[in-house]
């Protein structure tokens, strides 16, 4: 993880998951809050689902973002198509809590998408990996026909 766009959607991740903590437990103890989860038991199962995919995407690990994506997505799909049918169908119809739940949705499926993009731009660096250290030396064609040009200049005399 040296990109900072890996460290900055991890903790996204992070975030997005201590919300849905947040949400379940509110649930769980029958407080008001704004959002209220569609299945309390899917959601708690969720977490936990999140919590090992959250483990493998830091390590690189593929299968990571693609649980976490197929998680969420059929999680908050769902929810998506079900508002996004009701708000063409009749705008007038849906509430407040209804756009917000729909937004809060939409970054659910959103973050795991961006996840899996950025693990598979990763996979493109890790096959042709960039080390500052050695790179001008051993990428750099015209240092090597400098020494090229160099090498064939030395008429040493031989006794």
């Amino acid at each position: 993880m040296k990109n900072f766009s890996t460290w900055l959607l991890a903790c996204f991740m992070i975030m997005y998951w201590v919300f849905r903590i947040i949400v379940a437990l509110m649930a769980q103890l029958h407080q008001d809050f704004f959002i209220v989860p569609f299945n309390e038991t899917l959601e708690i199962v969720l977490l936990f689902v999140v919590l090992v995919c959250l483990i493998l995407i830091v390590k690189r690990k593929m299968v990571g973002a693609l649980i976490y994506l197929l998680a969420y997505g059929m999680y908050f799909g769902t929810d998506v198509a079900t508002k996004v049918s009701m708000l063409i169908e009749d705008a007038s119809q849906l509430t407040l809590s209804d756009y917000t739940g729909l937004l809060i949705s939409l970054i659910g499926i959103i973050i795991p998408i961006a996840i899996l993009l950025d693990l598979l731009a990763d996979k493109n660096r890790k096959a042709h990996p960039k080390d500052k250290k050695t790179d001008w030396f051993y990428k750099n064609e015209a240092y090597d026909r400098k020494l090229d040009d160099r090498a064939d200049k030395n008429n040493y005399r031989t006794l």
